[in-house]
């Protein structure tokens, strides 16, 4: 699984003209799932979304989670993370899981990190969507659960 993490201070998702997600203070969660991935990459991302320390703590430091601070994650699917762009002017997408076991772990993400105690909103599978955030820093981080970058 490959994310895009960015903290924000409020994001939205919207399909076809309605808000479908919303939150303030948390994270923007861009996801997508790859071919190789398993409920152990699902398990290892949610993990990551509800412990990583990127929000301030009174001194100012990287020292608190989503969790810590009582946030939100918007969590959005998005499979163009798998793109390769190394070979002409059109990327592929053939790391990509397809849609059917790709939206099962996108959705068991969201199980867990609900499951951890963060509050979820998220946007629609497969859908095309329009999302707005406001970063908070800015901070924007890449997570790999198979590699590091």
């Amino acid at each position: 699984m490959r994310a895009v993490i960015q903290r924000v201070l409020q994001s939205r998702v919207e399909a076809e003209g309605q808000i479908i997600g919303q939150i303030d203070n948390g994270l923007l969660v861009y996801l997508s799932v790859g071919r190789a991935d398993t409920l152990s990459d699902a398990e290892f991302m949610a993990d990551k979304l509800v412990n990583l320390r990127i929000f301030a703590d009174e001194a100012g430091k990287m020292n608190r989670s989503v969790l810590d601070v009582g946030g939100r994650v918007l969590l959005v699917s998005n499979f163009t993370l798998h793109g390769d762009c190394r070979k002409g002017r059109r990327p592929g997408f053939e790391a990509a899981a397809e849609a059917v076991d790709a939206e099962e772990l996108y959705e068991k993400v969201v199980f867990l990190v609900a499951e951890r105690g963060v509050g979820v909103e998220k946007g629609v599978f497969g859908e095309h969507m329009h999302v707005s955030s406001v970063n908070d820093g800015p901070v924007t981080l890449l997570l790999d659960s198979t590699r590091l970058f």
